[in-house]
């Protein structure tokens, strides 16, 4: 029996009980004239296809009833039902799956399977679209527990290229969230570092975040205007801030009274004197103010352990690191699991002829740094040069993307115009490059092209630049600061699994008499016995 045709049979109190009373009322209203029978069939198969109507035991018994006596004992006797009073046995039989299909196929219709999407699944995963890998997510509910207790300092140590940031952003967010009052305050001390932190930010508010949040910009030519401030997120460029607290000390305690939390990238800076004196007036007049420590080193030299002890006192004592089961050194993990790449470490011995005299010894041991004027001649001798040259070209062979640490500014531009010469796609990027060259620079290098690109810089890439296909690096310019050197290591250092690289080749030139490092995996062990019980 055609389903089509056998509707028609429905009457007006047949479409009353499938529409509803009330609803043909209102529709009686509204058009008493138009609303005629052939319009109240069209509205109910617009509202439920006729597989749904005859599944429903309510609208089933209803359509039932229109059958003829003949028709109904003859949908009995196919349906195995008894004959005896076919009516009564339609309206009281149960319909599933095998009676259900034959009913439907006796009105010509398909199988109401086909009406449901084939692709509905019992169990769905939901997938967080600013997830942490497990051993971040672990030590970010640690950095939560550690700054609501003690002192409310904590400093978070993770190898460069392990995602800090990333961590950090769950925290300023759980901060917000529990705080919906107060804002968080990020300090860093580059422009780079500070427009890394703004973005990353946003992308993490964005689906982390419970309500809106400005975020305000306070660095270079970017002024902070505090009347428009709320519980909003600041990122501000430490010099600007420097700048504040001297001549608008009010305007910092102003800050300070309406933040529950200071984040400081780079944080083994925080107890320079400069830097003190901002922590001090944002955090310690204010009861339940919260400061958080980012870094990959948490020290300040490699070898004063009194600097350091002052580090690890200004955070009580608080690090948390990365914890892994199975591993001493979490570095072995990161590299095991591909978060950070397997890294060949390689010295470029040179003979430059530049010998340290007593006075650059003097220095040295004073300062905890290469004298300048020794760079300046380092950076001028031909031979050195022309290793460090030939060194690039080599690895070109072998990397798409190479970033290279010059000894100074001028070393910075002399190599770069250098591999232009000889073909090589390469730009220096230094303190004196302007905004638009150096962005210019940066964009072009950190693009998808298929091509060789270098970049060579000087005291601007050591932090705050990002380029995970970076997967060579070579170190030019010497330093005793193991901070330092594990800085520039971690810009080529990068993983498959965070956006990286599988493998990495680190080349760090090995001057005659100056001293320097081999592997960024020791660094991250190297404090371990300050940040100990005193």
């Amino acid at each position: 029996m055609n389903f089509a045709q056998f509707i028609t049979r429905a009457d007006a109190q047949v479409l009353q009980e499938l529409l509803g009373a009330r609803a043909l009322r209102l529709l009686r209203a509204l058009d008493f004239n138009g609303f005629n029978l052939i319009r109240q069939r069209e509205l109910l198969l617009q509202q439920a296809k006729p597989q749904t109507l005859l599944a429903n035991a309510t609208s089933r018994r209803a359509l039932l009833d229109l059958l003829r006596p003949a028709e109904a004992e003859q949908l009995c006797r196919v349906l195995g039902l008894d004959t005896t009073s076919p009516h009564q046995a339609l309206a009281t039989a149960s319909f599933r799956s095998t009676r259900l299909e034959t009913l439907l196929s006796y009105f010509e219709l398909s199988p109401l399977i086909e009406e449901h999407p084939s692709d509905v699944e019992a169990r769905t995963v939901v997938r967080p679209a600013h997830a942490l890998f497990s051993h971040q997510e672990r030590a970010a509910r640690q950095c939560v527990t550690a700054l609501h207790r003690g002192n409310r300092r904590v400093l978070l140590h993770m190898p460069t290229g392990a995602g800090k940031t990333r961590t950090a952003m769950h925290v300023i967010a759980e901060q917000l969230r529990s705080h919906p009052t107060k804002a968080v305050i990020w300090l860093a001390h580059s422009e780079e570092l500070c427009e890394q932190a703004a973005s990353e930010f946003e992308r993490a508010w964005a689906n982390l975040g419970s309500r809106d949040v400005t975020i305000h910009r306070f660095w270079g030519g970017l002024e902070l205007k505090p009347d428009q401030v709320g519980a909003d997120f600041i990122v501000a460029g430490l010099p600007k801030m420097n700048a504040v607290v001297r001549s608008r000390l009010a305007l910092i305690g102003g800050l300070g009274a309406r933040t529950s939390l200071v984040v400081m990238d780079e944080a083994h800076q925080a107890v320079a004197p400069t830097y003190q004196l901002i922590l001090d007036a944002l955090v310690v007049p204010f009861q339940g103010s919260a400061l958080l420590g980012l870094s990959a080193t948490p020290g300040r030299t490699w070898n004063d352990v009194g600097a350091d002890e002052t580090l690890a006192r200004f955070f009580g004592r608080q690090k948390i690191g990365l914890e892994v089961d199975g591993y001493d050194n979490p570095v072995d993990f990161l590299v095991a699991e591909g978060y950070l790449a397997q890294t060949l470490f390689r010295p470029l011995f040179v003979n430059s002829g530049v010998e340290l005299g007593v006075e650059d010894k003097r220095r040295l041991e004073s300062d905890m740094e290469i004298p300048a004027d020794v760079l300046e001649r380092l950076a001028e001798d031909e031979i050195r040069n022309l290793a460090i040259l030939t060194e690039i070209e080599q690895l070109a062979h072998r990397h798409k993307r190479i970033i290279v640490f010059a000894t100074t500014v001028e070393h910075s531009d002399l190599l770069a115009y250098t591999l232009r010469a000889r073909g090589l796609w390469a730009r220096s990027v230094t303190g004196t490059s302007g905004y638009a060259d150096r962005h210019t620079a940066l964009r072009d290098y950190k693009s998808d092209a298929n091509d060789v690109r270098i970049i060579c810089n000087f005291g601007v890439l050591t932090t705050g630049f990002d380029a995970p296909k970076t997967s060579a690096a070579v170190i030019a310019r010497p330093t005793i600061s193991l901070v330092l050197y594990s800085q520039m290591v971690g810009r080529a250092i990068r993983g498959v699994r965070a956006g990286g690289n599988p493998g990495a080749e680190i080349v760090t030139v090995v001057d005659r008499g100056l001293p320097g490092f081999g592997a960024v995996g020791d660094a991250f062990l190297n404090w371990e016995d300050v940040w100990g019980e005193p």
